[in-house]
């Protein structure tokens, strides 16, 4: 076997031109590592990965709110809606349920028709356009979980904008270097605000167990138009637990005629 020449596995002066991209390539590739790996050990990486959840959190939600079912009512008859028919009977006549002149189903209580979607909707709250879907029983709860992940996802972002501002003079040069991170911090201002509000509505309208159209069009609504107050009120606790939880569990129906009867009751113990 014949021994290597001496300097043979040296870098030749020549071809150190050409081997020194490859070294910066290396150098910056372990300086890389050895960062993430001191973030990794101080924690540092959790904020970004807890950010990132978050965003993809509230994508899955906008996703299952806007292609779930918001609670169409059956244009065909089931058994189990027949059962509902008997309960409709203790709803007081003054306050018959309507025939839906679109879909030609008996709409029950808190039901309406929307027209973008051509479908009766139970519980219905508003058709959002920015979901192209109906909010209404079934995704109404999954709404809200949205507002409140997305409004901490765009205050998150709101508060890395403004970190990232530095402020200097002359004020021309800032302009021009920050411009854009001024404006997506407006931007995001914007969007948290709008979030913001539309949250809070709808935290109010839950805890008083009403919903957007209930709220806005009570002087039109039959059963809500001959009431002083909300009928289908039941307090604070009650509202919050049958809202996210369904509990506890039972038709609109019959949570009127109770509310009719403890009135009549109260009457006749005045009296």
């Amino acid at each position: 076997m014949i021994p290597d020449p001496p300097g043979a596995h040296q870098i030749r002066p020549h071809l150190l031109p050409t081997a020194q991209p490859f070294l910066g390539i290396d150098s910056q590739n372990s300086k890389d590592q050895l960062a993430l790996r001191q973030w990794e050990e101080q924690g540092e990486l959790l904020l970004p990965l807890t950010f990132l959840l978050l965003v993809l959190g509230s994508l899955l939600l906008y996703l299952a709110v806007s292609l779930m079912d918001p609670g169409y009512v059956n244009v065909l008859p089931q058994p189990q809606e027949e059962a509902k028919e008997e309960q409709t009977a203790m709803v007081p006549q003054a306050i018959p349920l309507r025939r839906c002149r679109f879909c030609m189903v008996l709409q029950p209580l808190r039901a309406r028709h929307c027209r973008e979607c051509r479908r009766c909707v139970r519980r219905y709250d508003h058709h959002c356009p920015w979901m192209e879907n109906c909010v209404g029983e079934r995704n109404h709860p999954l709404f809200v979980a949205y507002l409140a992940l997305q409004l901490v996802v765009l205050l998150w972002g709101l508060y890395l904008a403004w970190s990232g501002l530095r402020f200097f003079q002359p004020w021309g040069l800032w302009l021009r270097s920050s411009g854009l991170l001024l404006a997506t911090f407006l931007l995001l201002s914007l969007f948290s605000l709008v979030a913001g509000l539309l949250l809070a509505s709808h935290l109010y309208l839950v805890a008083s167990n009403t919903t957007t159209w209930e709220f806005i069009s009570s002087h039109r609504i039959a059963y809500l138009r001959q009431r002083p107050g909300n009928p289908f009120d039941r307090g604070l606790t009650r509202n919050l637990a049958h809202f996210f939880c369904g509990w506890p569990s039972g038709s609109w129906e019959t949570l009127w005629a109770e509310e009719e009867e403890e009135e009549r009751d109260g009457s006749s113990q005045a009296v």
